[in-house]
C-alpha cells in the first residue's frame, strides 16, 4: 500500500494556527512519508499543506494556505464537515489511487473519493503544486486534463488565481465556493456562490436554497457588476461559455501580485490583495457595496437607486402595486404594468440608461443578433418583456431577450447596460413626448442647481473640516490601516437598523446608543454608534477596535466589522439575543429564568474569557471595566465579555500599570485601582469576584441594603461567610440548588477575588482551576476591600478636581464612573 504519513504534533503558542518547524519536496510518492512536525510546499514556495487547529478548538484540519504570507491564511480545506479530534492524522494513497485522510484511531475522516482512474500498475503521485492547487496524478505525467483528482474542483472558501466557479458539462461536476460558518471555523456555512449558467451567465451567492444577491450577467469583458465595472491593474476576469464547460475564473497581470476571492461568513465576495509594506491584506473589492445590491430589493419590475430616497422606483411604465406597502417603505410586492400589452399591435420599447440588467435566469442568448434585429425578434414573441445587447464592447452585439417578471434591476452612475422595455404604444408615445420638454428645460434648470449645488458642497465641506477634529480624525486612520475586517456602508447599516429607529435601541452608554439590526442576507447584527460630540466616543472605537478585532474565543463578543463613514464611526456585533447579563440577574421576573445550573456555567464562562485575555491572546489584556452590563449572553445563554473600549494590553512580562485616570464602573473597581490608579489582571481578578457574589445571590453590590448593617454585598458576602452562613446569600428566588456544596464553593472563590491586597487574590488560571476542580483545596478568604463601600459618600473637593470619598477619607484623582 502506497501511503502519505501526517504525524503532526500539535503547537498552542500561536493564537490561530498551528506552526510547523519542517518541510519537504511538493511531491509525494508512494515510497516516502511526510512523519511529526512536517509539510508540504509548493515547488516556488508559494503554498504549503499540513494540518492546523482553529483558536480554541480541539479540531484538526488538513489544509492549505500561503507559505509567503506571514498571516497564515487558509484557502483550503479538506475535511470541513468531519475535523479530526485525535492529536493526529495520517493522509495516504490507497491502493484504488484514491487519497485518504485517517484519525490516529484509523476511522476515515476524508477521502477524495474519485473514479477517474483508468491505469492500474502506475505508481501516483500527490503533489502540491505553485498555484495552490493539490493534485493527484499518475507519475510522469502533468497534464492537468489527465489528473485523477484535483483540489481546485473542490472549493472552499476562496476562489485563487486560475481556480474555476463554474459547471463541467459533461460530467456534472458544479465547482462552487461555500463559506466557512464563523471566522475560525472552517466548518461549512449556510452561503455558497455558484456559477448560474443558465440564460447568460451570472454568479450567484445564496444563503440555503434564498439568493442573497448576484453579480449580474456577463457582458463582455466583465460582469454587469459595481464591484468589477472599472478597469483595474490587479486581475482580469473571464468567463469560458463552451460545450463542455461554462466557468468564470481570473487571472493576476502581475504574477508578484497574491490575492484571492473570498466569501466570508456574511455572505458577502470580498476580493483581497496582500501588501507585504503593512503586512496585511488588503480589502480592494466588495461585491456587495449597499442596500441596492440585496437580491430584488425592489421586486418585479422595481429599479434600486442608492442615491434616491426612497430607494425604489418602478421601471418606466409601470407603477407599485400596493401604493400603502410602497409609501410605508415596503417595496417586496414590486411594480404593475401601467397600461397592458397589445401583443404586436402598437407595442415599443423604452430604454433605460446604465442599469444592472434584470436576473437573467430566465432569459433567451443569442450571440450573432444585432441590436436591432434582437428588437424584432422580442415583438414577435408576446412573452418578451425587454431586450439588450449581451455585449457591450464596440457599440455592442448579441442579443438577450427576457421572459417573464424583470427582477433586481439597480441603476448604475457608469457604465451600466442599456436596457429597452417593451411598453403599450401610448406609453412609447409618453416618455417621448416628456423627453422634449425635458430637453427645453434642461440647460436652464442645470446651470441654476449646478451654481446651488456647487455653493453647498463648498459649504459643507468647510464645515465637516471644522467640525472633525484632527486628533480624531489621525486616530480612526491609524486604526483602520492594520484591519481584516469588513467595511460596512452607512446606507446598509441606516436600513438594517430601520434609520436608527427607538425601537431598534438595545441601550446606551457612555460611547454612544447600540441599535439591533438585520442586513440584507439575513443576519441579525448589534451596532455600537459611537457618539460624534464626545471624544470618548473616538477613543473607545480606536481601542476595541485594534484589541477585540484580533481576538477569537467562544466567551467574547464577535466583532463582524465597521463602519468610518458620513462623520459616522460604529461597529458592528453579532447580535445576541438574551442582551446582557443584568437584565436576568438583578430583575424580579427574570432572574428565575436562569436556574443555578446555568449560572454556574455562566460564571465558568466568564472566567475562561478572561484567562484567554490575561494568558492566552496575542498580548496581555486588562479589561478594566468587567461588569454584569458589560457580559451579553447568546440564545443558549452562553456568556461572551464586551466592551473593551477602556481595555488596556501588557507586553512581554510586564504585570502592572498605572494611570492618573480611572476609568470604570464604581462597585466592580479594585482598591488599588480607585484609589492610586494602578491596575493589572489582578484588577480584573477583583472585578471577576464581584460579579460571582450578584450572580449567586441576584443583588447588586453597589446600592445593595440590609436591615442589619450598613455593609455592601461584598461585606455582608464576606461576614455570612466569617459566621458560617454562607448559604444564606443565595438568591431565593430560584430555590435552593441541586449541589449547595459547589455553590458555596463559588461563594469562596468570590471572595478570594475581592480581597483587598492584589497579592492575595488568585489569578484567572488559578480561578477557573478551583471552580472546575472540587479537589482543589481553597484558602480562607480576607477581608474584602470597599467592604462597607454603600455608605460611602462623593463629595467634589475644591477646584483641583479631586473627589473624596468622605467615609474612608480617602482621595481619588478623576476618576470617571460609568453604569
Amino acid at each position: 500500500m502506497r501511503s502519505i504519513l501526517f504525524w503532526i504534533l500539535f503547537s498552542t503558542l500561536h493564537p490561530f494556527f498551528s506552526k510547523f518547524a519542517t518541510s519537504i519536496n511538493s511531491s509525494i510518492t508512494g515510497t516516502q512519508s511526510i512523519i511529526d512536525s512536517q509539510t508540504l510546499v509548493s515547488p516556488g514556495k508559494v503554498f504549503e499543506m499540513g494540518f492546523f487547529s482553529p483558536s480554541n478548538s480541539s479540531y484538526k484540519y488538513l489544509g492549505i494556505w500561503f507559505h509567503k504570507v506571514p498571516n497564515q491564511t487558509v484557502v483550503w480545506v479538506a475535511n470541513r464537515k468531519n475535523p479530526c479530534t485525535d492529536s493526529s492524522g495520517m493522509l495516504k494513497i490507497e491502493e484504488n489511487q484514491n487519497l485518504v485522510l485517517l484519525s490516529r484511531s484509523g476511522s476515515v475522516v476524508w477521502s477524495s473519493s474519485s473514479s477517474n482512474h483508468s491505469k492500474t500498475g502506475i505508481p501516483v503521485v500527490a503533489q502540491l503544486l505553485d498555484s495552490g492547487n493539490l493534485v493527484l496524478r499518475y507519475e510522469g505525467n502533468n497534464d492537468p486534463e489527465n489528473y485523477i483528482w484535483q483540489s481546485f474542483d473542490y472549493p472552499s472558501d476562496t476562489l485563487l488565481e486560475g481556480m474555476k466557479l463554474g459547471w463541467n458539462l459533461k460530467t456534472g461536476l458544479s465547482r462552487y465556493m461555500t463559506s466557512w460558518k464563523y471566522g475560525n471555523d472552517p466548518s461549512p456555512g449556510d452561503f455558497t456562490t455558484r456559477l448560474d449558467p443558465r440564460g447568460l451567465p451570472q454568479l450567484v451567492v445564496r444563503k440555503g436554497l434564498v439568493t442573497t444577491f448576484r453579480t449580474g450577467p456577463w457582458i463582455g469583458l466583465r460582469y454587469n457588476d459595481s464591484s468589477e465595472m472599472k478597469a483595474n491593474p490587479v486581475f482580469i476576469p473571464t468567463l469560458s461559455i463552451g460545450t463542455e464547460e461554462v466557468y468564470y475564473l481570473y487571472t493576476v497581470e502581475n504574477n508578484l501580485i497574491i490575492s484571492r476571492l473570498v466569501l466570508n461568513s456574511l455572505g458577502e465576495l470580498q476580493r483581497f490583495v496582500w501588501n507585504d509594506k503593512m503586512v496585511k491584506w488588503n480589502d480592494i473589492q466588495n461585491a456587495q457595496k449597499d442596500d441596492c445590491d440585496a437580491y430584488n430589493l425592489c421586486g418585479n419590475y422595481g429599479l434600486c437607486n442608492i442615491n434616491h430616497s426612497p430607494l425604489c422606483d418602478c421601471l418606466k411604465g409601470f407603477i407599485p402595486k400596493s401604493p400603502q406597502d410602497w409609501n410605508q417603505t415596503n417595496w417586496s410586492g414590486g411594480c404593475r404594468r401601467r397600461t397592458q400589452l397589445s401583443c404586436g399591435k402598437g407595442d415599443g420599447f423604452v430604454k433605460v440608461s446604465s442599469v444592472k440588467s434584470p436576473d437573467t435566469s430566465k432569459s433567451y442568448l443569442n450571440g450573432n443578433m444585432t441590436l436591432k434585429e434582437c428588437e424584432v425578434e422580442c415583438l414577435k414573441n408576446c412573452s418578451c418583456v425587454a431586450y439588450a445587447n449581451s455585449d457591450i464592447r464596440e457599440g455592442g452585439s448579441g442579443c438577450l431577450m427576457w421572459f417573464g417578471n424583470l427582477l433586481d434591476t439597480r441603476v448604475y452612475e457608469y457604465n451600466g447596460q442599456d436596457l429597452y422595455i417593451r411598453l403599450a404604444a401610448s406609453e412609447v408615445e409618453t416618455y417621448k413626448d416628456s423627453k422634449k420638454r425635458g430637453k427645453a428645460v434642461a440647460v436652464t434648470v442645470s446651470i441654476v442647481v449646478g451654481v446651488f449645488v456647487l455653493g453647498s458642497i463648498i459649504y459643507l465641506y468647510s464645515a465637516i473640516i471644522k467640525q472633525r477634529g484632527k486628533k480624531g480624525n489621525s486616530r480612526l486612520q491609524e486604526c483602520t490601516d492594520y484591519l481584516e475586517l469588513p467595511v460596512f456602508h452607512f446606507l446598509n447599516i441606516a436600513r438594517a437598523t430601520n434609520n436608527f429607529s427607538s425601537d431598534n435601541k438595545l441601550g446606551e452608554g457612555g460611547f454612544g446608543p447600540v441599535y439591533k439590526g438585520k442586513l440584507f442576507n439575513g443576519t441579525e447584527i448589534a451596532v455600537k454608534r459611537f457618539s460624534k460630540k464626545s471624544l470618548q466616543g473616538i477613543n473607545e472605537f480606536h481601542n476595541e477596535i485594534i484589541l477585540i478585532a484580533k481576538l477569537q474565543h467562544r466567551n467574547l463578543v464577535k466583532i463582524l466589522g465597521y463602519c468610518i463613514e458620513r462623520q459616522e464611526t460604529m461597529l458592528i456585533y453579532e447580535y445576541l439575543p438574551n442582551k446582557s447579563l443584568d437584565l436576568f440577574i438583578f430583575d424580579q421576573a427574570q432572574c428565575t429564568l436562569i436556574n443555578w445550573e446555568k449560572r454556574l456555567n455562566i460564571v465558568i464562562g466568564i472566567a475562561q474569557g478572561l484567562l484567554y485575555l490575561h494568558r492566552d491572546s496575542r498580548l496581555r489584556i486588562i479589561h478594566r471595566d468587567l461588569k454584569a452590563s458589560n457580559v451579553l449572553l447568546d440564545s443558549v445563554m452562553n456568556p461572551k465579555i464586551s466592551d473593551f473600549g477602556i481595555a488596556r494590553t501588557f507586553g512581554g512580562d510586564q504585570t502592572e500599570g498605572s494611570t492618573e485616570k480611572v476609568v470604570g464602573t464604581y462597585g466592580y473597581m479594585s482598591p488599588e485601582y480607585a484609589i492610586e490608579g494602578l491596575f493589572s489582571v489582578k484588577s480584573d481578578v477583583s472585578s471577576f469576584g464581584v460579579l460571582v457574589l450578584e450572580i449567586v445571590s441576584g443583588k447588586k453590590n453597589r446600592g445593595f441594603e440590609h436591615h442589619d448593617h450598613d455593609l455592601n454585598l461584598l461585606g455582608h458576602a464576606w461576614k455570612l461567610w466569617d459566621e458560617g452562613k454562607a448559604s444564606e446569600l443565595l438568591d431565593a428566588s430560584i430555590g435552593d440548588p441541586s449541589q449547595t456544596s459547589k455553590v458555596l464553593r463559588y461563594i469562596q472563590v468570590g471572595l478570594l477575588c475581592v480581597q483587598q491586597r492584589p497579592e492575595d487574590r488568585p489569578n484567572m488560571a488559578n480561578v477557573v482551576l478551583m471552580l472546575s476542580s472540587d479537589s482543589v483545596s481553597l484558602p480562607r478568604p480576607k477581608q474584602p476591600g470597599f467592604f462597607n463601600e454603600r455608605s460611602l459618600v462623593e463629595e467634589n473637593s475644591s477646584s483641583s478636581g479631586e473627589k473624596r470619598l468622605c467615609s474612608n477619607d480617602i482621595t481619588v484623582t478623576d476618576i470617571q464612573g460609568r453604569e
